[in-house]
């Protein structure tokens, strides 16, 4: 049994206990002839996935519906027959998924095993919501009725949010940031999403509300949530297509693509790119699509398919020249000068090219990056002078890498540097040995 998280967060916004409930529930059965004896417990059971019997579930959406002053339905309480996926070839309704993306939110802030714990999705439930973005039907109205009025301020300020939140996770790590955005997502977009608003205002609500989502997403793959980074990363899926920026969700899907490739899924990474570069199609950004044929380039890398892995590293270099600062969307001001390099030196390094490796690894930690960027490239580089022989060469850019990681609460990034140590332990060289120990120093406190 799956927890009811529906349910439980309906009941936290009608504000009743579950002892509360349980009584209205059987007061709303003897109004009907039924006699029914539950209390606090059974309402606990419910909330771990259990079904009640008969004509229970209609009684409680009758009593939470009364409560909330709006309709709620059996799929509003967890009880529906859809298991919380919308059927192929339809978006899922814009209500319930406000209401299940919310639910989420919260259960993940309580810090729910049903949401920080949650495996990643494969096979049709991982690519139901990229096709379900790509294909129509397209929302024809997203307009709402709610108790919160909804200003076009509202949406400033979730804009705003993505930016704090994102510098945030640059200089502190998806780990130090990810409970600070879940706690903006419930106390201010969660009202937003659920409040008042025509269908113009609102679909720049829900534009806004997507980019803050993915962002939730990516501090969540950082922590190495990769379920609940999947499912925020869907849920910023179904925001870009109520917003009908196609954009939008191009850079969601990159984001999907770049955790397919740490995954593993090599040929999903592939599909999804293309899924992105093919729906967006001229209102693609240059920096964006710069990115995406950079990661098919490294999926085709992990598949051994050098031609077709060099063919997108030519498609990426020239989408990379078409790049104009200042005319990018917000979301993809990841795309930094040397990022390019570095995705071509992964690939070329799965290839087995490591003079090419080198050269763009090189170019890559001379380019200017943010910190994180450049413990990543650091990384690389040292990655790549082990490869070559050259153990002394790549002590040096570890330390450094290891310094440049200090204070960043990332657990990708620790990944990566226990890897680079192992490597460098490995080799015998003695500056290695002492390279490997200030790794250690920087990872001796604990996440």
């Amino acid at each position: 049994m799956q927890p009811n998280t529906l349910l439980d967060a309906l009941l936290e916004e009608a504000g009743i206990s579950h002892a509360g409930f349980a009584v209205r529930v059987n007061h709303a059965g003897r109004l009907r002839g039924i006699t029914l004896r539950y209390d606090h417990t059974a309402v606990s059971r419910w909330l771990r996935g259990q079904r009640p019997r008969g004509q229970v579930p209609d009684l409680m959406c009758g009593i939470l519906g009364d409560r909330l002053h709006r309709p709620v339905t059996l799929d509003d309480i967890g009880f529906g027959t859809a298991d919380g996926l919308a059927s192929a070839g339809a978006p899922a309704p814009l209500a319930g998924f406000v209401e299940r993306a919310t639910a989420l939110w919260r259960g993940d802030e309580q810090r729910g095993p049903h949401a920080v714990d949650a495996p990643a999705v494969t096979g049709t439930p991982a690519v139901m919501p990229v096709w379900e973005w790509e294909n129509p039907p397209d929302d024809p109205d997203v307009s709402r009725q709610g108790r919160v009025r909804a200003r076009p301020a509202d949406i400033e300020t979730l804009r705003a949010a993505r930016a704090h939140y994102e510098v945030m996770y640059r200089r502190a790590g998806g780990v130090a940031t990810h409970a600070r955005i879940v706690r903006f997502l419930n106390a201010q977009t969660a009202p937003l999403l659920r409040g008042s608003y025509g269908d113009s205002l609102g679909r720049g609500l829900h534009r806004a509300a997507g980019g803050l989502v993915a962002v939730a997403g990516i501090c969540a793959y950082d922590s190495d949530a990769q379920g609940l980074a999947q499912r925020y990363f869907h849920q910023a899926l179904r925001l870009a297509k109520a917003s009908g920026d196609r954009a939008l969700g191009a850079y969601v899907i990159a984001l999907l693509v770049n955790q397919s490739l740490h995954l593993g899924q090599s040929r999903q990474a592939v599909a999804f790119a293309e899924a992105a570069l093919r729906t967006a199609g001229a209102g693609i950004s240059p920096a964006l699509a710069t990115d995406l044929y950079a990661m098919q380039a490294k999926a085709y890398a992990q598949l051994g398919d050098s031609m077709s892995a060099r063919g997108r590293i030519r498609c990426a270099e020239g989408a990379a020249e078409r790049i104009r600062p200042g005319q990018e969307p917000d979301e993809t001001g990841y795309v930094q000068p040397g990022l390019l390099n570095v995705q071509v030196a992964e690939a070329l390094l799965r290839l087995g090219d490591l003079p090419g490796a080198r050269l763009h690894a090189a170019a890559a930690v001379s380019s200017p990056a943010h910190d994180r960027g450049r413990v990543h490239r650091l990384a690389i580089l040292s990655t790549v002078e082990l490869c070559q022989g050259e153990p002394d060469r790549a002590a040096r850019t570890a330390a450094e890498m290891a310094e440049r990681a200090r204070g960043m609460e990332s657990q990708r990034l620790r990944d990566r540097l226990r890897t680079v140590r192992d490597d460098l332990t490995a080799s015998g060289s003695m500056d290695a040995a002492v390279a490997a120990d200030l790794i250690d120093d920087a990872l001796r406190v604990p996440l």
